[in-house]
């Protein structure tokens, strides 16, 4: 997946650092990924869709239209604007989309927003997540398909339990509401990242 990703020993744009040489933060927070990464990420995520798309298909092939559409356009473009740009990331020039694990290949069509997510942002967030979750789990309840009912409900544990200990805890978009990379991390990221540093300030988390 040659030229997929950033290169891997250049510092991303926000830093202020010549080279990776020597970081401190190297072994301990994503700042660059390769196609591991990706793989590592469509194998925890994707479970959870076809588990849901396999459950929806059982009760109403259907209602797998409208659960496809609303999932795209979040993921593709909602998710970018309240959530991914915020990320060091989005910034990077010379891309027109994501080279990043979660969102690989969406179209960044919008400004980059170092610094926390606003409150409604958030709101949209968690919202658009609830309803993607919500309509395999109605649909599945109504066909009384217990079966799928159960593995879909593990799959959605698991995806959680797997993201939290392997990906969120490196992330560098701590923006994030599911980012917990320790705040020591965080610190040693905003002295390499100033402009970042600058745009948290008065928000510790």
């Amino acid at each position: 997946m040659k030229n997929l990703f950033l290169d891997p020993q250049k510092p991303l744009a926000t830093c202020t650092s010549n080279n990776c040489q020597g970081c401190v933060l190297k072994n301990d927070l994503q700042c660059h990924f390769s196609s591991r990464e990706l793989l590592r990420f469509l194998g925890i995520a994707f479970p959870v869709f076809i588990i849901g798309g396999i459950g929806i298909a059982r009760v109403n092939a259907w209602m797998l239209i409208p659960w496809l559409v609303i999932s795209f356009c979040y993921f593709g473009f909602i998710e970018i604007r309240v959530m991914c740009s915020h990320c060091p990331h989005y910034a990077e020039p010379g891309t027109k989309s994501l080279q990043c694990w979660a969102n690989y290949g969406s179209p960044k069509l919008w400004k980059y927003r170092p610094g926390p997510m606003s409150t409604m942002e958030k709101m949209v967030f968690f919202s658009g997540l609830v309803l993607i979750a919500s309509i395999p789990l109605v649909v599945i309840l109504l066909g009384m398909v217990w079966l799928w009912l159960i593995l879909f409900i593990v799959s959605v544990l698991t995806m959680g339990t797997l993201m939290s200990n392997f990906m969120c805890n490196r992330c560098t978009n701590f923006a994030c509401p599911f980012n917990h990379v320790e705040l020591k991390m965080r610190k040693a990221f905003f002295d390499r990242n100033p402009t970042i540093a600058n745009a948290w300030k008065g928000d510790p988390s």
